[in-house]
């Protein structure tokens, strides 16, 4: 439980005597600054909601938008957010945006047998802009997105750090420049190291300096368990640059702040805390490409409170396929690259059983070129089977493309308004 006031959420399938005692009870241990309705009328004669005050002892917020009436709240000196209602005025997906909006403004959110904490993000010593790249769950886009907004810097002649963390990353931050080869991923896999992880794909694929750090555990709201995220900060802080570029792993956040934030939303993102990482950024990318409900970019729309764009993740080649190869190309995704059409095609990178059947097809089907995706499985296992075959290896990279607007022009411009907000401080 949260020392210090409350404020309390209330609905009209409750009788307003029994809200009325809860009220006072929770008034009298903990003090309530404010009282926000969320709906309801089957408790509620006519006439009550235009004497609230009367009937529940105190002030009532009512507002079609109770997360709106919430943020007015917010900032009366509460330390939580008492939840006192109920279905079906509150059901799952409701209360999880309820409880996004309490985190959001810094509120702990409480149930009768729960309670959120808000995540405790790091200052960064760092004198550029910190941008982030966040996400609703795994396999959104994020590495994608950050190498895409490190190489759009690079191109307007910055030289940004991209700080990575996940579940491979290494014990101690390390970072890797740009120049990192085939052979030195080998090298990685063969000390038994994660010779894919994001870090070393922004570096490969990005063409920018990383640094490489590890989490483990996610949080509802995004937080790990354990993580290094803070020394990595550090340590491209003093490596020097232009921008630093947070890139979050799964559906956790990097624990430090930032500037300005990218938030990718896929699939499931509206369920549990998905809200709050929306509400946190400053442009959602709605993901899933032309397949995805318009109705997901209009929903993300409504609780981001900066701009939203449909986009999708097109696969290339980062280097050409060399002329009558007989390719063999690994994936965690549907998707092929213009112009390639590979002799074996599997989507198993991240699922070894499955994969080392394919790679037996590979070797079968005399595949000498193995085209991957640098992720999961890629080095230790793809790469190293390409090299026992004779075969040459190249990468794939995943290029985000917005359906519905600029998405080069939306990432420039909130590193311009990351770099002017700082220059004002």
């Amino acid at each position: 439980m949260t020392i210090g006031q409350v404020i309390a959420l209330i609905d009209g399938e409750h009788h307003p005597d029994a809200v009325r005692a809860a009220l006072d009870r929770l008034d009298s241990e903990r003090g309530v600054v404010g009282v926000v309705f969320c709906g309801g009328e089957e408790k509620l004669r006519g006439g009550i909601l235009d004497q609230a005050a009367e009937h529940y002892g105190r002030a009532v917020e009512i507002d079609v938008d109770p997360v709106a009436a919430l943020r007015r709240v917010a900032s009366r000196g509460a330390g939580a957010v008492v939840d006192l209602a109920d279905e079906p005025v509150l059901p799952p997906r409701r209360r999880m945006l309820l409880a996004s909006a309490a985190l959001d403004t810094g509120l702990a959110y409480e149930g009768p047998d729960a309670r959120l904490a808000p995540p405790r993000y790091e200052p960064v010593a760092f004198d550029g802009p910190k941008l982030a790249v966040i996400g609703t769950g795994k396999r959104t886009g994020k590495t994608a997105v950050a190498g895409h907004w490190g190489a759009l810097l690079r191109g307007q002649g910055l030289d940004p750090v991209i700080v990575c963390m996940g579940r491979g990353g290494p014990a101690k931050p390390r970072l890797v420049e740009p120049d990192i080869a085939l052979d030195d991923l080998l090298a990685l896999a063969e000390s038994g190291e994660h010779a894919a992880s994001d870090y070393l794909e922004g570096a490969v694929l990005g063409g920018c300096a990383t640094v490489g750090c590890r989490r483990v555990g996610g949080g509802l709201a995004g937080a790990p368990f354990a993580d290094n995220v803070a020394a990595g900060a550090a340590v491209a802080a003093e490596r020097g640059g232009d921008a630093l570029i947070f890139e979050g792993s799964g559906a956790s956040i990097p624990p430090v702040t930032a500037d300005r934030t990218v938030c990718l939303v896929g699939d499931g993102a509206f369920e549990g805390l998905g809200a709050y990482r929306m509400m946190r950024a400053h442009l959602c990318l709605v993901t899933g490409g032309a397949e995805q409900p318009q109705l997901d970019a209009e929903e993300a729309a409504a609780i981001c409170p900066g701009r939203t764009l449909r986009c999708e993740l097109r696969p290339e080649a980062v280097e050409p396929v060399p002329a009558g190869a007989r390719v063999a190309l690994f994936s965690t995704g549907p998707a092929i690259p213009d112009g390639i059409e590979p002799v074996v095609n599997s989507r198993n990178l991240s699922a070894r059983g499955a994969l080392a059947t394919d790679l037996d097809q590979a070797a079968a089907e005399r595949c000498d070129h193995y085209l991957t995706e640098l992720k999961a499985a890629a080095i230790d296992t793809v790469a190293v089977r390409a090299r026992a075959e004779g075969a040459t290896v190249g990468f794939i990279r995943n290029r985000p493309l917005a359906l519905d607007g600029d998405l080069d022009e939306a990432l420039l411009t909130l590193h311009r308004d990351a770099t002017g907000a700082r220059e004002h401080v």
